[in-house]
């Protein structure tokens, strides 16, 4: 499938871990892409067990207001929270879940996002 040209591009980081110290990375980098490629849309995913540090009892409530605040959507794949136990309204404020990390990964590469996993 050809990318859409009509379409926003962005960059899209994929976070896939046991926990937030797995993950942690992707913030990060995040951080560094939105001050180097300004005016970008990021998303975060986060994929696997980690989904659990996405609650608002997780550890990575610094790391995903400190994202909010540059503008970096972060997102929570919601297979994993299935997987993990994490109901939608104990994720952190501002964290939108997706149905599925590797649909909506193959739907921005589609878009003509550009694909970064951490």
């Amino acid at each position: 499938m050809a990318p859409n040209t009509g379409a926003q591009q962005g960059l899209l980081m994929h976070g896939f871990g046991t926990g937030a110290e797995q993950v942690a990375g992707v913030f990060r980098s995040a951080l560094n892409a939105a001050a180097g490629l300004p005016g970008a849309a990021i998303e975060i995913v986060i994929q696997g067990p980690a989904v659990a540090d996405l609650a608002d009892d997780g550890g990575l409530a610094r790391p995903v207001a400190d994202a909010l605040e540059r503008g970096v959507s972060v997102l929570a794949c919601e297979n994993s929270m299935r997987s993990a136990a994490v109901d939608s309204h104990r994720l952190l404020s501002g964290v939108a879940p997706v149905p599925s990390a590797v649909v909506h990964l193959a739907k921005r590469q589609w878009e003509g996002w550009a694909y970064v996993r951490l």
